[in-house]
């Protein structure tokens, strides 16, 4: 199965002039080098082959590295393999009782990569794979197609088609989906900005625009499994010039817009399930603030819907039920009365807008 998605804008990384013109050459090629990979949103159809069950099996205390085979459709349509070094990651989703097949990490760095292959600048890719059913993958691939619509500062990520090779056993899987992540440091170079790693920091060191931009997208989404405190599902970047920090998110598997049969919203928020939506910005009593995010959400609404309209990978009744779920958030944003009651509820003592966050321990 090949589609070509066809549906999203193409985000331009704008590089600052420099005084020395050889630098700012040295810059766009590195940059173009490491975005091979993400600048095309056609389906990449990748088959990992070695023995997967060994892999597989690889859930409890600190992964190792499994040596397997990586095999991939080039543009020209020829095929090509890299031997790679892959391990399991994550937390929920590698548990066997979670997922049947637990995310995983690709590690490049042992490998001779020429100059113009499409992995060359690449060291490590996180691979999203199917959890319980590959459909979920899709939609959490749109969710982030949705952010780089709102800003730049976002990750770049790429749809593949994906299957396991067991070579012990014989046996290939089907194809299914799975989402190549953008490395977070990859992420800071091409945005020219630093990674601040230090926890327990407040939400109100964010750029409020930029934050204020991320954090009523959680809300379109329907995500409330993230944290600016503990760096939960967030990476926090700062621009050299910029007068605060900016919030990157990824992990959108939790979110309402996926709605994942597995995903549950944390006991303290108090929440019936991931569809329920809950503001977690903190408190700004005057709502003229959230109005210029308001006007950005309204601008793009026509652009956020076609992700999901007329879309050939998904199925007819997740696109209506999509619409219905987007719906409800201009709804909501649209209407002042509705609108305070819900981008104020952190302001409320007695409610849950101000829980933090920790996720599991890394």
């Amino acid at each position: 199965m090949k589609f070509a998605i066809g549906l999203f804008l193409i985000l331009i990384l704008q590089i600052p002039l420099s005084a020395q013109e050889s630098d700012m050459q040295t810059l766009i090629d590195t940059t173009c080098i490491q975005n091979a990979l993400f600048e095309s949103d056609e389906i990449f159809n990748i088959c990992l082959r070695g023995d997967i069950r060994e892999l597989f099996k690889d859930r409890r205390g600190e992964p190792r590295y499994h040596p397997l085979l990586m095999k991939y459709i080039m543009a020209n349509g020829e095929t090509d393999s890299l031997n790679i070094r892959i391990k399991t990651r994550g937390n929920f989703r590698r548990k066997r009782e979670n997922c049947k097949i637990p995310p995983l990490l690709l590690n490049f760095d042992s490998v001779q990569i020429q100059s113009n292959d499409l992995f060359s600048g690449q060291d490590k890719i996180k691979l999203v794979t199917p959890c319980i059913d590959h459909k979920y993958v899709l939609r959490e691939y749109l969710i982030y197609k949705v952010f780089q619509l709102i800003s730049k500062n976002s990750f770049q990520v790429r749809l593949v088609e994906l299957c396991f090779e067991d070579s012990i056993k014989g046996k290939k899987t089907e194809d299914q989906y799975g989402i190549l992540l953008e490395d977070q440091n990859l992420l800071a170079d091409r945005l020219q900005a630093q990674l601040f790693k230090r926890a327990n920091t407040r939400p109100q060191r964010n750029i409020k625009k930029e934050f204020l931009n991320m954090v009523v997208f959680q809300y379109l989404i329907g995500n409330t499994d993230w944290s600016i405190q503990y760096r939960h599902n967030i990476k926090l970047i700062h621009i050299k010039g910029k007068n605060g920090l900016i919030p990157i998110p990824y992990d959108f598997d939790h979110a309402g817009l996926v709605n994942a049969p597995y995903a549950k919203p944390a006991k303290e928020l108090r929440m019936n399930s991931v569809r329920q939506r809950r503001y977690r910005g903190y408190c700004i009593e005057d709502m003229r603030e959230f109005q210029p995010t308001f006007d950005l959400f309204n601008k793009l609404k026509k652009a956020i819907y076609a992700i999901y309209t007329d879309n050939p990978l998904l199925e007819e009744k997740y696109i209506k039920q999509s619409l219905k779920y987007l719906d409800e958030f201009y709804q909501t944003i649209n209407n002042p009365k509705m609108a305070a009651k819900t981008f104020q509820y952190p302001c409320n003592p007695h409610g849950t807008g101000n829980v933090v966050i920790k996720g599991l321990k890394k």
